[in-house]
């Protein structure tokens, strides 16, 4: 018998990473992926030693966008864990001119489908991305099916839209960025500027929008909620929580909080 696991080991402006896969007997990873390497190789091992994973289990690594907290580390694991790369055309584009991954990633650069599913090797986990708004070169969401599992993640998202909602609509498990709280935004230390460009429908969503999302796409399957991204200076996971237990009347849901520096523990989705 297989189980789907799944574990955050940074998720906030500090760094985002997180992996996903496929466990026989509930302990041997068949099949595994990293999303975004926004922290290192080392801090991969240290944090999965427990858990028996090590980079030899990342067979492939999908990246949501080309901002420095979701990529920072990617060269390293193109280095050390030989998983490819896998990403838009589009984005890999801009990676051939990125600093950071342009000399690190070429042999290892794999396009997804342009429409449709991507199986990733092995066979046992397929990829569907679609477009998100947000201020980078190109944004996306991942659905991902592992063994019968669906599992969806919309992180760095200015406004949902109804392809994102669609795919949440279907997933046991939804990973859905949670940025920021109103008021703390308004009065907080970050200047006008910054806060046009968080709130204004290509930065991040706020804690009633996340809220209202998961109102849309709640369904009687749906097992997880795990709310990403929170900000360091402009939200707390109880704002956030508070947010979505005011817009729903009751959660029969495991909704959870990621923590932003720290990993959560191997959860079974």
């Amino acid at each position: 018998m297989t189980e789907v696991k799944f574990k955050s080991l940074s998720s906030g402006s500090c760094g985002n990473c997180y992996f996903l896969g496929i466990f026989g007997d509930g302990r041997h990873c068949e099949a595994g992926i990293l999303i975004d390497a926004g922290v290192s190789p080392r801090r991969f091992t240290r944090d999965m030693q427990a858990d028996g994973i090590t980079l030899d289990d990342i067979g492939a690594i999908l990246l949501t966008h080309d901002h420095m907290d979701h990529l920072r580390s990617i060269g390293s694991y193109g280095k050390r864990a030989g998983a490819d790369i896998w990403a838009t055309a589009t984005l890999h584009a801009a990676l051939a001119c990125q600093p950071v991954t342009r000399n690190w990633i070429a042999g290892r650069a794999r396009p997804l489908s342009p429409d449709g599913w991507t199986p990733l090797p092995g066979g046992r986990i397929q990829v569907h991305w679609f477009e998100v708004p947000h201020d980078a070169t190109q944004t996306v969401g991942y659905a991902i099916q592992l063994d019968g599992c669906r599992f969806v993640l919309i992180t760095d998202c200015g406004r949902m839209t109804p392809e994102a909602l669609h795919w949440a609509s279907l997933a046991d498990t939804v990973v859905i960025e949670s940025n920021y709280d109103p008021q703390m935004l308004r009065t907080g230390p970050y200047p006008p500027e910054l806060q046009d460009r968080i709130r204004q429908g290509h930065g991040h969503l706020s804690n009633p929008e996340c809220a209202e999302a998961i109102a849309a796409f709640r369904h009687p399957g749906l097992r997880n909620v795990f709310l990403c991204h929170l900000s360091e200076h402009n939200n707390t996971p109880q704002l956030a929580m508070e947010a979505i237990r005011r817009q729903l009347d009751d959660i029969d849901f495991r909704l959870a909080p990621l923590p932003r520096q720290t990993a959560t523990p191997l959860m079974t989705l």
